[in-house]
């Protein structure tokens, strides 16, 4: 089957900017990735997404744009659209068929089968001269599944090229970003994937609220601090972690509010360990242990999150997805690509056993200029 090449759009949960990605694929087994690059948004931008934020938790209807939200999705979009245009001029012999477009979520609630993401494809599409598949959560959600998490179909692509020392199945990838997610990739049937709980998210309202700092570059605020374990303890007794997989996370189910009362620098380090502690606490759900874990998304930067993924992980290989040969900021990018060819295709975006839906489910809304 023909490969086709696709750009990948992703602002996730961690507000930072937009990741882009290029990838060649038919949408199943032929993945070839190309450049990709990221696009940092400004303070003032990134503090209107947080703000909209706000004005999302009064959403009653996929379409509904109270408040500041029409406007915030308008720029988004347009600022989505300015990055194509410069990274297509950064890298001239890329020559796309497709644009797969995540938008910014602002409303995750899956027990009322509501998930809204700004982005207009229809406007991205003019604003770009190319095809556009976006809004690729929701068929998932009208049957049943959570809407969430999308990409373990590329992880499971991605488990069959890992290179010799690591391919070793089970296999789990996790994803640290705002929110964390996991992706168990057994040798043989579908993958299992559910969110696991704050990744960089807590952090990042911590360190930004105590020092203006829009996050903490490579763990440095907490290397200067000590884990509150009782607070460990009780951020990791919410019922969430009991609650059986699939499952998924709206940004504001967690809040720092269980810190109050650290210092800057404990609080970071704690809430540090609250991530590693969700994602290890994801094992409970997992027909059987991983023998690899490879960790992609920001979070591999946090060396403490990683030494405490490590240390809870005893004998079982924890890697960065670098270590496996593959870039661990473009991931998701990637797999917005890879999604948008297999909705082109009517393949399945979402499975049972990945977001709880009644049966395999394609998606996505595709747009031409």
């Amino acid at each position: 089957m023909a490969a086709t090449v696709a750009i990948g759009l992703m602002s996730g949960t961690s507000m930072d900017g937009i990741d882009v990605a290029v990838l060649e694929t038919d949408g199943e087994a032929v993945v070839r990735r190309g450049p990709g690059g990221f696009f940092p948004y400004d303070d003032a931008f990134r503090a209107r997404i947080e703000a909209g934020l706000d004005d999302a938790r009064t959403i009653e209807g996929r379409q509904d744009r109270p408040g500041t939200l029409a406007g915030l999705e308008r720029d988004i979009t347009l600022r989505h659209a300015e990055v194509v245009r410069r990274f297509l001029n950064e890298h001239p012999s890329v020559a796309p068929d497709v644009i797969g477009f995540h938008g910014q979520t602002v409303l995750h609630r899956p027990d009322e089968a509501l998930t809204v993401q700004l982005g207009d494809g229809a406007l991205l599409a003019r604003e770009t001269g190319l095809p556009v598949v976006y809004d690729m959560r929701a068929a998932d959600m009208e049957h049943g599944g959570q809407g969430a998490p999308l990409v373990p179909v590329y992880h499971a692509a991605l488990a069959a090229s890992l290179p010799e020392g690591l391919r070793q199945f089970p296999v789990c990838f996790v994803n640290i970003g705002g929110i964390s997610n996991v992706t168990f990739v057994p040798e043989e049937g579908a993958p299992i994937a559910f969110d696991t709980g704050p990744g960089n998210a807590l952090i990042d309202q911590w360190v930004a609220a105590g020092s203006g700092r829009a996050f903490d570059e490579d763990g440095r605020i907490a290397g200067e601090g000590e884990i509150a374990q009782d607070v460990v303890a009780r951020y990791l007794d919410a019922s969430f972690f009991d609650e059986p997989a699939p499952k998924s996370l709206d940004r504001g189910d967690f809040t720092t509010g269980l810190a109050a009362g650290l210092s800057l620098a404990d609080g970071a380090r704690t809430l540090a360990a609250v991530s590693a502690g969700a994602i290890l606490k994801a094992r409970a759900h997992m027909p059987e242990q991983p023998l690899v874990w490879i960790v992609c998304g920001g979070g591999r930067k946090n060396p403490h999150i990683m030494a405490d993924l490590r240390r809870g992980a005893g004998n079982v290989r924890v890697v960065v997805a670098e270590d496996a040969g593959f870039d661990g900021d473009a991931m998701e990018a990637e797999a917005w690509a890879y999604l948008a060819v297999r909705s082109l295709k009517g393949l399945p975006l979402t499975f049972p056993t990945t977001t709880g839906c009644s049966r395999p489910v394609t998606g996505g809304v595709l747009v031409t200029p």
